[in-house]
Parts: C-alpha cells; structure tokens; sequence
C-alpha cells in the first residue's frame, strides 16, 4: 500500500510540473490578434491553431490526472485502521497512573508571613 501511495505522489507531482510548464508555454487570447495582423507568431510547429488545440487538450488531461491523484491521496490518508480503539481511551489509559502518582506529592505553599511584593 505504502509503494502505491508514493508511486501516486510521484504521478501527481509529475503532472503538476508538466501542466505548469504548459501553462507557460500556451499564448495568451491577446497573442492571437498579434497573428492576424502578420506578426510571425501564426508559423508555428503545430501550424496557426494547431498548438492551441493541442496544448489546451493536453494540459486539460493532465489537469484531470493530477485531480485523481489529488482524490485518491485524499481518500486513502483518510482510511483509519478499525483495530484500534478510540484515540481517548488510549490517553485515559497514560494520564490514569500520572495522576495518581502526582496526587502523592503535596504542593508547596508560601509562608503566610512572606511577602511576594518586593519592597522599595
């Protein structure tokens, strides 16, 4: 369980840094009225909106893997053990001896004599 936990942490982690290196590769809306008016940037490898459409659709599957990941993490750092008894009755069972043992041990109180104010 704990191998698939950090496979799907590395999954996770993998598709975050892909999607914001897409993120920051894709042209803004205002880039494409740059391009009709013939600024150079319409010749590009995937052709005028072929980069578009495959950047967009590839940081959307992307998106979608890393909210899985992100679910799946969740739903499973979830998962409590049945076993166990309450988390309460495990601390009742360590503070009962402790107090009993500072129940031997009396406070120490100040003379009534003594003065707690420092005098000028």
């Amino acid at each position: 369980m704990n191998i698939f936990l950090n496979i799907l942490l590395a999954v996770q982690i993998l598709s975050a840094l892909v999607m914001i290196g897409l993120i920051l590769v894709q042209h803004g809306k205002g880039a494409d009225m740059g391009a009709a008016f013939g600024s150079g940037g319409s010749g590009s490898l995937f052709g005028a909106s072929g980069s578009a459409n495959f950047l967009s659709r590839t940081t959307a599957v992307l998106a979608t893997v890393f909210f899985v990941c992100t679910l799946a993490l969740a739903y499973f750092g979830n998962l409590r053990p049945t076993t166990s008894g309450s988390v309460l009755e495990g601390a009742a069972a360590v503070t009962a001896p402790a107090s009993a043992a500072s129940a031997a041990v009396a406070p120490v109180a100040p003379a009534s004599g003594a003065s707690q104010i420092p005098s000028k």
